[in-house]
């Protein structure tokens, strides 16, 4: 008489249980329910954030080389760092649209009337989307990534809350994941490749510097300064014609020197 020892009987559960949680897991992260325009219009949308994000990398990696060994590989460290403030401004407000456009998508499910009428609470996530979005244009770059980071995902967890109460579609929760996963990802690498150079790169003025110098612009000093300008352009102007004066004069005098010499 043979008895099956406890190990053995624990490896099947064990592995039963293995593969239950498996199933799990891929029940959960299934894209089937998701409708394929959707899926595949997201991740187009998000392909412009993963193109800035990898642009920075590949701008710090050539500033990096140029200080090296002088010169970088395909651009110099002066257009390398001009690209990269061009790519600044483009990521982030970029990011600001796509928190915009997130918050915007609970106004149409509440228009449609989905999940029934739930009015201002669900209005609100579109309007609170909007004000944090549009304000990081006016932040430093860095502190404008990190803002737009966190937003990214507490707006995810909002969708996912609104997915259980029942006002989203059950497949947005997963949906939102993968967005959010590649967003959330490409911030982190501009911000790591941005570290890289932080202490190589100038911040260029962002747009609450420009606002700034606009509050401090007055018209009657600016017309002083290009009063001032005028001046000294035609200073020099005068001052290039009085040494044209004084070449056509030594000039003159030299020829008629030769003249005096050939007559004797």
């Amino acid at each position: 008489m043979s008895t099956a020892s406890p190990a053995h009987d624990e490896e099947p559960q064990m592995m039963a249980g293995v593969m239950h949680d498996i199933a799990t897991i891929r029940e959960t992260f299934s894209l089937e329910e998701v409708p394929k325009q959707a899926y595949y219009m997201g991740l187009a949308g998000v392909v412009p954030y993963m193109v800035t994000s990898l642009s920075t990398v590949y701008c710090a990696w050539e500033i990096n080389h140029a200080t090296a060994t002088g010169t970088g590989l395909f651009l110099t460290e002066r257009s390398a760092e001009d690209l990269l403030h061009i790519i600044e401004p483009l990521q982030v407000g970029y990011g600001a649209v796509i928190l915009s456009f997130l918050g915007a998508i609970h106004w149409g499910l509440e228009w449609a009337q989905y999940g029934g009428t739930q009015g201002y609470p669900r209005y609100m996530i579109g309007v609170v989307s909007t004000a944090v979005a549009w304000p990081t244009i006016l932040l430093p770059v860095e502190y404008a990534l990190i803002t737009q980071f966190l937003a990214f995902n507490f707006l995810y967890y909002t969708d996912v809350r609104a997915k259980t109460r029942g006002w989203a579609p059950a497949w947005y929760g997963i949906y939102r994941f993968v967005l959010t996963f590649v967003v959330g990802s490409s911030i982190v690498i501009s911000l790591i490749g941005r570290g890289q150079i932080a202490d190589r790169v100038g911040r260029a003025p962002s747009v609450a510097d420009r606002i700034a110098a606009f509050g401090e612009y007055h018209p009657d000093e600016q017309e002083e300064l290009d009063a001032q300008e005028q001046r000294r352009k035609f200073l020099g102007d005068e001052g290039e014609d009085d040494e044209d004066e004084d070449e056509e004069e030594e000039e003159e005098g030299g020829e008629d020197g030769e003249g005096g010499e050939d007559d004797e």
